[in-house]
């Protein structure tokens, strides 16, 4: 399976021609009776090696925490982050394999974090006299334990950005905009009184504001036919389920038994997030919000007398809905666009042009 940045590099490097690399996503397009946009590709997997290099990666870079950790805690977390930085040296940097270099990015930043908890948990006893002498102060208390949780973070948002800067996977992007709004919202939850009581607000704002990040990196590539469009893809499935879950739960989905009015409110919630991910063309809000609307038509069933069958009726019900929707994706896209007026110059077309050059 070839990417299109495959087919990109492969035009650059003079393989193929600029008209031959139209002419097959033309060819595929037609073929199967969307735009490229619509399909969403992403690469996970280059062969099935990918799946065999990322297992023996996961065993190694476990028995290199393992190993470090029994040595001293913080030094499993450095052995883990160095370990993956040496392994992407190859697997990422001279092979591109996709999903071991996932893995080896999610490993080097979890490294980090890692290595830096590991500190506060061998020095846990001083921290703990330093916190306990502020007087029994909430607010100090609270601002000492988000000052050391901002910095964890910002030092795990920098070491992902030395990993975009060296080898450009699209997920890093994502693991860096992560970690930067665990220093916002550790920041606000430490230094803001009350902020604790506001957590789902504050987590919804920061998704929000992800969205909008993932949206520029989409605009700047509305044809998806760059990497671009992969970093888009990361941060739209970082920001959905922060928009998602906080929502909801400021809802009270999960709390009790939900009555017939907040269950259709879950829906026509599910349906705006339906008209949002058909206007960017992006499918990360529906799934994350997949949960709660089943969970809102259970309790419909239910109300309405479906005791028994209520998992079945909502199991068939939203089932046949979204897969209409995957089958009329297009269709429906046009008509979702076409409300949006001067917008739609800013997403993704709905009516791909023939690309008469790559």
């Amino acid at each position: 399976m070839y990417s299109e940045q495959d087919l990109r590099g492969a035009v650059e490097a003079g393989a193929i021609s600029a008209d031959a690399a139209a002419a097959l996503r033309n060819h595929v397009a037609a073929l199967r009776a969307t735009p490229t946009v619509d399909e969403e590709h992403f690469r996970l997997l280059t062969g099935f090696n990918d799946i065999f290099v990322a297992i023996a990666s996961a065993l190694l870079l476990s028995a290199l925490a393992w190993i470090g950790g029994s040595v001293w805690t913080p030094l499993g977390g450095v052995a883990v982050a160095v370990g993956a930085w040496g392994l992407a040296e190859y697997f990422t940097r001279i092979r591109r394999m996709a999903l071991p270099s996932i893995l080896l990015l999610l490993a080097f930043v979890g490294g980090v974090a890692g290595a830096l908890i590991g500190v506060i948990a061998e020095y846990n006893r001083p921290l703990e006299l330093w916190i306990d002498s502020m007087d029994g102060n909430r607010q100090m208390q609270f601002a000492a334990v988000g000052g050391i949780a901002a910095a964890i973070a910002a030092v795990t948002a920098g070491a992902a950005w030395l990993h975009w800067r060296r080898f450009m996977v699209p997920i890093t992007v994502a693991a860096g905009a992560v970690a930067v709004a665990g220093v916002v919202m550790a920041l606000v939850l430490g230094l803001v009184p009350g902020a604790d009581r506001a957590v789902y607000p504050l987590v919804l704002a920061t998704g929000v504001a992800m969205f909008a990040f993932a949206m520029r990196w989409d605009m700047s590539d509305r044809e998806r036919r760059t990497r671009r469009s992969d970093v888009a893809f990361w941060l739209h499935l970082a920001a959905a389920p922060m928009i998602a879950h906080s929502v909801f739960h400021m809802l009270g989905v999960f709390d009790h038994a939900i009555g017939t009015g907040t269950a259709v409110l879950v829906l026509v919630l599910y349906v705006a997030f339906a008209c949002v991910a058909l206007a960017v063309d992006r499918r990360a809000l529906l799934v994350s919000s997949l949960a709660y609307v089943l969970f809102a038509l259970v309790s419909l069933f239910r109300t309405a007398g479906a005791v028994e069958l209520s998992a079945a009726f909502t199991g068939l019900v939203i089932g046949s809905a979204l897969l209409l929707l995957s089958a009329f994706w297009h269709r429906a896209r046009g008509l979702v666009v076409g409300l949006l007026g001067n917008l739609d110059r800013r997403l993704p077309p709905v009516q791909q042009p023939v690309l008469a050059h790559a």
